[in-house]
């Protein structure tokens, strides 16, 4: 789960690490108040969506003016006009894609004076199974480009969970960060409370960029990114009640409340598979074919009837789909489950792209006795690969 660039910062504020001060509006009335509190003389104005590249976005209303999604304000009448062109319109980023994010709100920010940018990030290092730190000079910037044009100016290393976080990780950052005396000690305490932050809110990733180091020789994150592990927020109530949900997919959000596993693509073959190896097996071979799929979607291994169901209406919800391929290969998951919740799904919200289904494992024969009876224009396939000829084809007849 992500939340936005203030909540993160009020998460990271209760382990103590140095966050600037700010308010989040939700209406352009609000700015003026919010300006007045910080006082000024100068102010930043954020727009907040969960993507990146918010300062070099553009928006697509005119009216928003081309200054990017973060903005640099020097006067509390220049916060109200920000605000008001902002909020409401819609950013592009790289992040975003063509068709953007609108911007639901805003964080009105006090001004820092920059001496220096850094770039600090901690993710989950699958490889390793433990948390790592990646660390650079070059703040600001996109990390793929760092890591693309000056890799040498990128550290990174693990921190063993047997002993925790020690000085010596702290010292490896101010050291990858030229920083000395009192900012390298600034550096030590703050790589500390951010690991500890991490482990305790079972964050995926935490990024900081920039990092500063300020005029006054103070080391303060202006920017911070935070994800969480879906699988644990059932321990954190508090990171629950921040979740946006604007700010995600209708569809994904649907198919959590069943528990399926969802993600929407930009493809035009939906696909309903059990397991993610087959799913993801399921969508190279329509690639290979000559088509995308339109989403992944993994029904899990106990599916119910009601739970299929669920999955294929989510299905056919999106406009862009025009076929769709039903792989599942049962194991614990009974194919005569699967078509059963097929028929009720297609009965209830009838069909009118081209189905293919290919079923096989436990009470396959049941399973195909149920959808060659309901009566349905449903074409069966005999393997996956002749499923996914068959899909492509027929949607290709359809075009």
């Amino acid at each position: 789960m992500n939340i936005h660039e203030y909540q993160a910062k009020a998460v990271l504020r209760e382990f103590g690490v140095p966050v600037g001060h700010g308010y989040p509006i939700f209406k352009a009335s609000e700015a003026e108040a919010a300006a007045k509190q910080l006082g000024g003389p100068v102010w930043v104005v954020k727009s907040q969506i969960h993507a990146g590249g918010r300062g070099k976005g553009k928006f697509k209303e005119a009216s928003a003016g081309d200054k990017g999604g973060v903005r640099l304000a020097k006067s509390v009448d220049e916060v109200k006009e920000f605000a008001k062109q902002m909020l409401g319109a819609t950013l592009v980023t790289v992040q975003t894609g063509p068709d953007g994010k609108q911007v639901n709100r805003l964080y009105i920010e006090e001004g820092s004076d920059i001496d220096k940018e850094f770039y600090l990030s901690l993710l989950v290092d699958r490889a390793t199974s433990r948390i790592s730190f990646v660390v650079s000079t070059e703040g600001g910037m996109s990390i793929e480009d760092v890591a693309h044009e000056t890799p040498e100016k990128i550290v990174s290393f693990t921190v063993d969970p047997a002993t925790g976080i020690m000085g010596h990780h702290g010292r490896t950052v101010a050291k990858a960060l030229n920083l000395k005396g009192d900012q390298a000690k600034q550096a030590e305490a703050m790589v500390a409370k951010l690991y500890t932050a991490f482990v305790a809110k079972d964050m995926d990733m935490l990024e900081i960029n920039p990092l500063v180091l300020t005029k006054q020789g103070d080391l303060k994150c202006l920017d911070a990114k935070i994800s969480f592990d879906g699988n644990a927020l059932y321990r954190h109530v508090d990171i629950q009640s921040l979740r946006d949900e604007t700010e995600e997919d209708a569809k994904e959000i649907e198919a959590s409340k069943y528990d399926l596993n969802y993600v929407t693509l930009d493809g035009t073959i939906g696909c309903m598979v059990n397991g993610a190896g087959l799913a993801m097996a399921t969508m190279d071979i329509i690639k290979l074919y000559g088509m995308a799929p339109a989403n992944f979607l993994d029904v899990g291994g106990g599916a119910s009837k009601e739970k299929v169901t669920a999955a294929f209406k989510i299905i056919t919800a999106d406009p862009n789909v025009k076929g769709i391929l039903i792989n599942i290969f049962g194991g614990i998951m009974k194919c005569d489950v699967i078509a059963e919740g097929v028929v009720a799904a297609v009965k209830e919200v009838g069909l009118s792209v081209p189905l293919v289904v290919r079923l096989e494992g436990t009470n396959v024969e049941e399973g195909k006795k149920i959808i060659k009876h309901s009566g349905l224009n449903v074409l069966p396939a005999d393997n996956l690969d002749d499923a996914a000829q068959k899909i492509v084809n027929a949607v290709k007849a359809a075009a």
